[in-house]
């Protein structure tokens, strides 16, 4: 696995999908604001909800393996187009 940091987003490089597109996994909280992370009435597992709800509007996926739980996947040939995405998706929700 590679892991690489852009713009803040902890990136992790791995196995391509079944066509052989690449992929790459962020850590779910990414996909909060910083209301939802600090709210503690929202437990851990409506967070994650909520973020792979936010994800799903990109075409992220929840991303489940023993190495890296918690995690959002999502197929990307242009990695920095992806977080762009991500960051338009706050801006829209500002």
């Amino acid at each position: 696995m590679n892991t690489t940091t852009n713009n803040k987003i902890e990136w992790t490089r791995i196995d391509n999908d079944g066509n052989g597109n690449p992929r790459y996994v962020c850590h779910f909280l990414i996909l909060l604001t910083k209301d939802e992370k600090m709210n503690g009435t929202i437990d851990i597992s409506e967070k994650y909800a909520i973020a792979v709800k936010r994800a799903n509007k990109i075409g992220g996926r929840k991303f489940h393996n023993k190495k890296y739980g918690g995690g959002i996947v999502f197929q990307s040939y242009n990695i920095h187009e992806t977080e762009t995405h991500i960051n338009e998706l706050f801006a829209k929700n500002a």
